[in-house]
């Protein structure tokens, strides 16, 4: 059929039906949340495809507006009103291969070529068939599948699926904040569980205790584990999974947004013998990928690099990588106690949780190892005092430990709708700058949104970065048991930078926004 058949044919359809008829769709109407109600398979096997919303109204663009059910599975799902338009069959497919990213090339090679027939659940006793032969729950499942494509097409590091007393609510969270996707009806809540928790292998049966398990699905005949996790609320079992790609290439040392005075000292001290370098902060702040960028760097074959993880999040080519397994005692201060048998020359620990883990590390840091790991705390300064807190002794901690680095990440502004303007004196001061240094630089701020940063003004993300390293004024301190207020005198006196002064020369480099700063450095008091 031919374009000019198709546009009349569309027409026809149209009048028939007593919809609105359009030639053309906009090339840039994809709201986040919309394309995940459905695979693409389903979308080019109707020729349906959301387009847009109007407050609680979804607009739909259809080449058969004959197609009633899955009309129906697209409004009850969404539990939105919908409102049909009719356009040429050529126009509906250009949209969906626009939507979906395949037309253009510039989707991610992980999801390429992805459709409900390619989701393998690797790990799992049921098959993908299983998926789509039962009619009762294909719309649940469809649901489901979605969720995890439309994840990992935004490039989201979790799913939330949280019940409430009235209703359901699915948030992703990209670029470390979260976002409304999708409200099913509240009666898919046992369903939509149910199917995370066969997926995962976990006991549907159970809903009074927590449960933990994975998920591992090939896209493209690429791996992506997930981390599931539930734990039974008031109102029901609310579900989180943490997505982890294990082919996506690890970032080398310059791509983190180390400064170039902090990443001269960081190669330096990560080609170091022999000593502890930690790297602290919250969960979600890429303290594992600068662990990552640090080995890819000083990964040669003179060297013995083991580590043990929990969870092995991507894969180092010449590194012996151990995953922590809690069920049959292989934890991270048993597993660390091999690797010291494994005549290695440097050890990555996924974090310190105990003082026992800290101790081993302590002992092979002063035998002649280079030890890497990570700590839970707000800044670099706080590393110290916490395993002086865990009972290590002073002077142990002062002649292991070489330098702490703490981190966050901060989301880039959108290049492309990112809005230059003039700082309050008070915005300045906040974020501790003087107004001099502003002078001659352009400063932005949050824009509108735009189809590149699919309206949320923020593509991506970079690190802020406060790197202490352990000189003889602070070891001396150590040894004083001194509070992490007093060590963090002695070294900002000195001129190191803080997280929220890193942040600010972020700010006036054009990347990221005054307030995107201060709200990962809440507690950084400038």
């Amino acid at each position: 059929m031919g374009a000019i058949d198709s546009r009349t044919w569309a027409h026809a359809l149209a009048e028939h039906y007593g919809l609105p008829f359009v030639e053309r769709l906009p090339e840039d109407a994809h709201p986040l949340g919309l394309i995940g109600a459905l695979p693409i398979n389903f979308a080019k096997r109707y020729q349906l495809l959301p387009i847009g919303a109007d407050g609680d109204v979804v607009t739909v663009a259809t080449a058969d507006p004959s197609n009633f059910g899955p009309i129906d599975d697209l409004r009850l799902l969404l539990r939105r009103p919908i409102r049909v338009l009719v356009a040429p069959a050529p126009i509906v497919e250009a949209a969906i291969n626009r939507a979906y990213d395949q037309a253009s090339g510039t989707a991610s090679d992980l999801l390429e070529g992805l459709d409900e027939e390619r989701l393998d659940l690797a790990a799992s006793e049921f098959e993908t068939k299983d998926l789509l032969e039962a009619d009762d729950e294909a719309p649940i499942i469809r649901l489901v599948n979605s969720l995890l494509f439309q994840a990992v097409k935004d490039r989201a590091s979790d799913i939330h699926i949280e019940p409430f007393e009235r209703d359901l609510a699915v948030r992703f969270r990209i670029d470390g904040v979260l976002y409304d996707i999708l409200s099913p009806p509240k009666r898919f809540q046992p369903i939509i569980i149910s199917r995370v928790k066969i997926m995962a292998g976990l006991n549907i049966a159970e809903k009074r205790l927590p449960q933990d398990g994975r998920i591992r699905i090939r896209l493209a005949g690429k791996d992506v584990d997930i981390r599931v996790s539930i734990v039974p609320t008031a109102f029901g079992e609310r579900v989180v999974m943490r997505l982890l790609d294990r082919t996506t290439t690890v970032l080398h040392l310059e791509e983190l947004g180390l400064t170039g005075h902090k990443h001269e000292l960081v190669e330096k001290l990560i080609k170091q013998s022999h000593g502890i370098v930690l790297v602290t902060g919250p969960t979600g702040s890429g303290k594992t990928t600068t662990l990552y960028a640090a080995l890819s760097k000083i990964n040669t074959t003179d060297k013995n690099i083991i580590t043990i993880e929990d969870p092995i999040e991507y894969q180092l080519h010449g590194v012996g990588q151990i995953q922590v397994n809690p069920k049959i005692e292989l934890t991270f201060a048993n597993g660390l106690r091999s690797i010291l048998r494994q005549d290695p020359d440097v050890i990555m620990v996924g974090e310190i949780r105990d003082v026992e883990t800290a101790e081993i590390a302590i002992q092979a840091a002063l035998t002649g190892h280079l030890v890497f790991s990570t700590l839970h705390t707000n800044d670099s300064f706080g590393a110290v005092t916490r395993l002086l807190d865990m009972g290590i002794e002073p002077f142990l901690v002062s002649s292991s430990v070489v330098a702490v680095m703490a981190q966050r990440l901060v989301r880039r502004l959108c290049p492309d709708c990112r809005v230059p303007y003039t700082p309050s004196v008070e915005e300045l001061r906040e974020l501790g700058v003087r107004a001099d240094r502003v002078s001659g630089r352009t400063v932005y701020r949050v824009g509108p949104g735009c189809a590149s940063c699919k309206q949320t003004a923020y593509r991506g993300r970079t690190g802020i970065h406060e790197l202490l390293v352990v000189d003889d004024e602070i070891r001396n301190l150590i040894m004083k048991n001194a509070d992490a207020a007093t060590i963090r005198r002695e070294a900002t006196g000195k001129g190191m930078d803080t997280l929220r002064h890193d942040g600010a020369d972020k700010v006036l480099a054009g990347f990221t926004s005054i307030e995107e700063i201060l709200r990962v450095t809440q507690e950084d008091l400038v």
